[in-house]
């Protein structure tokens, strides 16, 4: 499984419906804030995060909550796949571990679950579980990646 794997499957998902984006968009940010204090009173926090990562940790859940509402509005398959795979990069480079994103998206969908109306949580679940499932190859994707540095610039003679 590869990049054109998650591009293939982010396809399959359905921008959720104009009620259920604008409901998203109205609780996003207590979605956020939640799943930060629910985050940060882990005991096992620095072990998924790093040390010093708190303040990273929490730019990530209210960004992600905002990344998640664009989505919602205009989704994007193409733009979906690229993006978790740069945070895959760019957070594991600063110390976050790969056993941050389960713990990360199974809280939020707890919290969507119970702070969302049925019918809207039933459309934007999918693109949780899309992000859930595909964890695997993030990794394995980042790994490459992030083992693959870029190579250095030509030097002009």
């Amino acid at each position: 499984m590869n990049l054109h794997y998650l591009r293939q499957t982010a396809t399959q998902l359905r921008q959720p419906s104009e009620p259920a984006a604008a409901e998203f968009e109205a609780s996003r940010d207590g979605l956020a804030e939640e799943l930060n204090r629910r985050l940060s009173a882990r005991p096992d926090l620095e072990k998924l995060i790093g040390p010093g990562n708190l303040s990273m940790m929490q730019d990530n859940g209210r960004n992600f909550c905002r990344f998640m509402s664009a989505m919602f509005r205009a989704y994007e398959p193409e733009v979906l796949a690229q993006t978790a795979l740069w945070v895959f990069r760019a957070y594991r480079s600063h110390g976050f571990k790969t056993t941050y994103w389960p713990a990360n998206l199974d809280t939020c969908v707890e919290i969507a679950r119970d702070r969302l109306a049925p019918a809207t949580f039933d459309e934007v679940y999918p693109f949780f579980q899309w992000l859930i499932v595909n964890i695997p190859i993030f990794v394995k994707i980042s790994d490459e990646q992030l083992a693959d540095p870029l190579p250095p610039e030509p030097t002009v003679v």
